[in-house]
């Protein structure tokens, strides 16, 4: 005996060999939810418990061995790895996992001699079995059943019974039938009802009567009506229950089939103790004792017991309110007790299968039974009622020896022999089955040495022991026919030339059938010579069945081929990086060819099926990606109004071709979405406009803020600053902001609308803003020559040393104008060496574009770019180009612009055209 103590108070098990007379305290330092106890060693168990987000697993053998088994992290557990090991030695090193990947936590089932688990990604369900402890193979359903929940019901006599909600059902299940290795499921009934339980689960209304083999009782929902089925073939046929022939009082039923039968309540009762609505026992084959009525269809009300004694073919009412029955001596005697929402004193025992009854009081008291325990053995017959007298009573326990009621033990003259039947067919699942039950009236013992089963003989195979194959379906005349969807001409892959496999007729003998001859060649699946086929069905998928994979990690391909010999079929996968392999049959890629990407990008990755009939091909486009760890927009500070710029998100670790950019553009509702980190983008307001990117990789999304100022013309002015400010320069955007304000504060003093931008890296350089004032009603000349006068101010103090700022206490710092040095317009964040660099390269390339322009400006297509600086005076222009068969050149058929204006012009806006173009080309770079 084990007893478990309250976990409130102490953790501890108490362990009694000596039944309870003594008993051992063993203090634990976890806290035991459940025990799962082994099947034949009986010192043996199993705990599970929940400690802190972890699940632990604990095995007793005499003394507690604690072993653990991280199932997930966190405060919500996503998925579960399916784990095996031997008992005493389950460390790391010594666990096996049969399934790759992950399961969905809680659906691990094991029974008898099948485990199941479900998969579900990209929100469908998959489900695998393991037949015999071999490896998981993949559960096939028909095609476009879709299932959106499965249950096991039963798995007996080497078969899985399983409810299946499909995806346009609600409240009904269908009912599957299985092979024997729990693959190839076949449907069985459709719309079976379900009932919702005490705790809010779905019940199915599928009864299996115990003693009685390939026997169900199930409800199906049928146009809007419930009625109830039998079927004595494991669901290759059902039929309705014929109502009894009279009422409780002798009274004659006029209830003609189909459209009067009778109609079972099927729940189990939640309580072990009670009997339910439906009851049967192993011990006495072919009694039914169950709640239901009499009509059209299953009702609730007016409800009574029924009780069939020769397996559901006739049927006699024994109450007309609901009771619970129990079976005595394996059936010879039936107890019944009203239900315990009515306190009782009385209760009835029937010696003849329920015709006669007689009425014993058990309780001078009244009591509500809360259920019945009866203590099985030839020498020991008592039944013990445990209730209450009233809600706020304790518990009674109340003990009954009925074996007085049996004044002998049976001898051969107290039985008669029953056939089991199907409305008089006596060949029950390919074999003729005669029972031996006592006769009613007799009150005799059975004994421990009762055999229920006096003989079984083997019927000659008929057409009802065959139900359809996989991919078949019944026809209105009884036939099994392909399915739409299936294509009988398939032959598995697995079958090589020179071999042998069964060729399907349509049927398969039911599972746990009998029968014998007959038929049973006519359709049996025939053995036939494997074809030589091309190959045909190339499919090709990861083991996770996603089409994203992490940058560095193994990536598991897996190739099927529906048609083809595997073992003559040459297999060639190329992973799109330049990477390939070849096989030269299935064999060798059946647990997945792995693969590592080493760059993150877009894999066209492509299958190749090929022998000596023919090929077959198939492509998978995969998404290797890396976590973005860093996104910076860049932007120009100060853009023209109704004049297009670029802006230009950098991410870091570099990506290609696998992020979406989503662009927030001032006050737009809804974003710009690119898969290039560029675009172009003119605004048409002046202002002061947000621009906002996001980018998103995998299930990481990081963005980053930019503010623009939007003119229709502004003067800039490049900065240099005193080397000590650079000992202060953390090359981070805040302290570039922060001196920035810094710098506009100190020059203030000579002008009001000023913008400073401080460019990243070092040597600290930066750039000033002249915009003008918001009020323009003087007009834009007028606006223009007094930004021109701010700014020879400016320059003049800048030259001058004149603007200097204090950084901290004993650090000035002075303000300079550079000379022919250009800054990048956008603030980015590179290195400082790549900094330099690009200062560098910025010099280089304007001071060689000025030297080309003013040497050669004859033979150097500049007017271009001043033409599309200065579009106001385009007019004044007249050029016209011309391309020859050779190289472009430019005719200037006149100009009426003069050289010095052109110079001036050239002076002051080409410059800033070719410091953009620079800045271009170094954020593109």
């Amino acid at each position: 005996i084990m007893v478990l103590t309250d976990p409130e108070f102490e953790s501890s098990v108490l362990i009694s060999s000596d039944e309870g007379a003594s008993y051992q305290k063993y203090r634990l330092s976890f806290y035991i939810l459940s025990l799962l106890f082994h099947p034949t060693q009986e010192d043996w168990a199993l705990a599970y418990s929940h400690d802190q987000k972890v699940s632990s697993m604990s095995f007793f053998h005499h003394s507690w061995l604690f072993y653990t088994v991280c199932f997930g992290f966190g405060t919500v557990i996503h998925s579960i790895q399916y784990v095996t090991c031997r008992a005493l030695t389950c460390s790391e090193p010594n666990r096996n996992y049969p399934f790759p990947g992950y399961i969905d936590i809680s659906s691990l089932v094991v029974q008898d001699d099948y485990m199941f688990i479900q998969v579900t990604r990209a929100g469908q369900a998959s489900y695998y079995v393991s037949y015999q402890r071999d490896p998981f193979l993949k559960i096939k359903l028909p095609k476009y059943s879709l299932p959106k929940d499965l249950h096991i019901v039963s798995t007996d006599e080497h078969q899985v019974f399983a409810a299946v909600q499909e995806w346009n059902q609600n409240d009904t299940y269908n009912l599957y039938l299985s092979d024997t290795r729990g693959i190839l499921f076949t449907l069985a009934m459709e719309n079976v009802k379900t009932t919702r339980g005490l705790g809010g689960n779905q019940m199915l209304d599928l009864y299996e009567v115990a003693g009685i083999k390939g026997m169900l009782i199930a409800n199906r929902r049928l146009d809007n009506q419930v009625k109830t089925y039998i079927t004595y073939n494991k669901g290759r046929d059902w039929r309705l229950l014929q109502a009894p022939a009279t009422d409780l009082a002798g009274n004659d039923i006029h209830c003609i089939l189909p459209f009067c039968s009778l109609h079972l309540q099927l729940q189990t009762s939640e309580n072990p103790y009670l009997s339910g609505s439906i009851s049967t026992k192993a011990s006495a084959p072919g009694i039914i004792v169950a709640t239901g009525n009499i009509g059209s269809e299953l009702s609730y009300n007016n409800v009574g017991m029924f009780i069939s004694s020769d397996a559901g073919n006739n049927w006699r009412q024994i109450f007309e309110e609901e009771h619970n029955v129990w079976f005595l001596d394996k059936g010879g005697a039936l107890v019944a007790v009203k239900q315990p929402t009515v306190p009782t004193r009385h209760l009835q025992i029937s010696f003849d299968d329920g015709r006669q009854w007689t009425r014993h009081s058990f309780s001078l008291v009244p009591l509500f039974v809360d259920g019945m325990l009866v203590e099985a053995g030839t020498e020991n017959q008592i039944m013990t009622f445990f209730g209450h007298f009233s809600h706020r009573s304790e518990w009674q326990l109340i003990k009954i020896d009925y074996k007085s009621i049996f004044n002998r033990k049976c001898t051969e003259g107290d039985f008669q022999t029953w056939h089991l039947h199907n409305k008089g067919e006596l060949c029950v699942m390919g074999q003729k089955q005669i029972y031996m039950k006592r006769r009613p009236g007799n009150y005799c013992m059975l004994g421990k040495d009762y055999a229920k089963v006096l003989s079984a003989e083997s019927c000659i195979c008929r057409a009802h022991d065959f139900e359809c194959d996989y991919g078949y379906e019944r026809r209105r005349e009884g036939n099994c026919l392909p399915a739409f969807w299936f294509n009988p001409a398939v032959v598995s892959r697995s079958c090589s030339q020179g071999q042998k496999y069964l060729n399907s007729t349509g049927y398969r003998k039911v599972v746990s059938n009998n029968c014998i001859k007959g038929v049973k060649d006519m359709y049996t699946p025939r053995k036939q010579m494997c074809p030589n086929r091309a190959p045909k069905g190339l499919s090709l998928s990861t083991r996770e069945g996603k089409l994203t994979a992490d940058l560095h990690t193994n990536v598991t391909f897996l190739v099927h081929l529906d048609e083809g010999d595997s073992m003559r079929t040459n297999i060639q996968l190329d992973f799109g990086d330049g990477t390939a392999v070849s096989y030269s049959n299935l064999s060798w890629i059946e647990e997945g060819i792995r693969h590592v990407y080493k760059t993150p990008g877009i894999f066209r990755v492509s299958a190749l099926a090929e022998n000596t009939l023919g090929f077959d091909t198939t492509t998978l486009y995969l998404h290797v990606t890396c976590p973005v760890e860093h996104v910076q927009l860049l932007a120009p500070f100060v853009a023209i109004k109704n004049k297009e710029v670029n802006l230009t998100a950098v991410v870091w670790p570099i990506h290609s071709r696998t992020l979406t950019y989503f662009w927030w553009l001032g006050n737009s509702t809804e974003p710009v979405i690119s898969l290039d980190g560029s675009i172009s983008y003119t605004f048409t307001s002046e202002g002061m406009n947000t621009v906002t990117v996001q980018v998103s990789s995998a299930n990481t999304i990081l963005q980053d803020t930019k503010t623009i100022s939007v003119q229709e013309f502004f003067k800039s002015l490049l900065l240099s600053f005193s080397p000590n400010l650079d000992e202060y320069n953390p090359d981070v955007p805040e302290w570039r902001q922060d001196v920035g304000r810094v710098i506009k504060k100190a020059l203030l003093q000579v002008s009001g609308q000023l913008l400073v931008a401080v460019f990243p890296g070092v040597p600290t350089a930066a750039e000033l803003f002249l915009l003008p004032h918001k009020n323009q009603s003087e007009g834009r000349k007028k606006s223009e020559e007094e930004l021109e006068q701010i700014s020879e101010i400016l320059a003049s103090a800048l030259n001058q040393n004149l603007v200097e700022f204090e950084l901290k206490p004993g650090a000035r710092v002075i303000v300079y104008i550079t000379q022919l040095t250009l800054a990048p317009l956008v603030d980015s964040s590179p290195r400082h060496s790549s900094s330099a660099m690009l200062m560098l390269l910025s010099v280089v390339f304007l001071g060689l574009a000025v030297f080309l322009i003013y040497k050669f400006k004859r033979k150097i297509p500049w007017i271009n770019i001043y033409a599309e600086v200065n579009q106001e005076k385009e007019q004044e222009m007249i050029g016209s180009v011309s391309q020859s068969d050779s190289t472009p050149k430019i005719t200037l058929s006149e100009f009426s612009t003069p050289k010095e204006v052109m110079e001036k012009e050239m002076d002051a806006r080409v410059k800033r055209k070719i410091h953009s173009l620079i800045n271009r080309l170094i954020a593109s770079c």
